[in-house]
């Protein structure tokens, strides 16, 4: 079994997979102040709970966009594994070229996304990843990494107009049921929610006008289900894209090792 781990600014999401299927996720808090033991109980924990045994883990995939905790985890994963994880690194083993102007640049989990992405739908295509940030990622038709857009998420949109505006109430992000709101949180949920499916639609537009025909547009991380249901320019909804990448970028690397 393949132990995969996606660490993000915000969340750390995991898999197992048996084989191409996925048997078992979790998403936890992303805690850099959290040591080498609490990530590994924290995985024993989990793996006890869904009834796996961390003994069956022959091989563990990581993309980290958080260089502080990279260490933390190789550690964990050979004290509480006794496995040596494999890094995601764009410009070296993930077999898509990068057509970044400084490729080193592109977050793992940006070019991990990508590789999910190709394989299953061919190209051109996009990625959506509602993160901490929301990215927007292209992948053209010979299956090259073209670059994307960076914008504010949707979360950190919305903690910044509650700081800045004293007398608005701090809202959940929903879908209303319609676009004029009848209340302050109604129009706040509103603003937040149908503003954001614009800029996504905006962004996504121009893309479609640059790279043409889209075969797919598919959206993923944490907010992707609320978000992505919004919009059809969105074609796909997969929460767990990039475990799917981390996946077959594993297994290219072992066969050619």
């Amino acid at each position: 079994m393949l132990l995969v781990i996606d660490v993000g600014n915000t969340n750390t999401t995991l898999g197992v997979y048996a084989g191409e299927a996925l048997i078992a996720h979790w998403r936890l808090t992303t805690e850099r102040e959290r040591t080498i033991d609490e990530y590994g109980i924290l995985c024993r924990n989990l793996f006890t709970i869904s009834q796996l045994d961390p003994r069956d883990i022959t091989g563990i995939a990581i993309a980290s966009v958080v260089p502080p905790l990279n260490f933390t985890f190789f550690r964990m994963a050979q004290t509480y594994f006794g496995r040596e994880p494999f890094f995601v690194r764009p410009t070296e083993n993930v077999g898509m070229p990068i057509r970044y102007d400084v490729p080193q640049d592109v977050g793992a989990d940006r070019i991990v996304n990508a590789v999910a992405a190709y394989a299953r739908h061919g190209g051109p295509c996009v990625v959506v990843d509602f993160g901490t940030a929301t990215t927007f990622d292209a992948i053209s038709e010979e299956g090259a990494y073209l670059g994307g857009v960076i914008a504010p998420g949707i979360v950190i949109s919305a903690e910044a107009l509650f700081q800045r505006a004293a007398r608005l109430p701090r809202v959940s992000i929903a879908h209303p049921a319609q676009v004029i709101g009848s209340s302050t949180i109604g129009s706040i949920q509103s603003g937040l929610y149908f503003g954001y499916i614009g800029l996504v639609e905006g962004i996504l537009q121009r893309m479609q006008t640059e790279m043409g025909h889209l075969r797919a547009v598919i959206a993923t991380g944490g907010l992707a289900r609320l978000i992505g249901k919004g919009s059809p320019l969105i074609t796909e909804i997969d929460e767990n894209l990039t475990l799917e990448g981390l996946r077959l970028i594993y297994q290219r690397n072992a066969r050619t090792a």
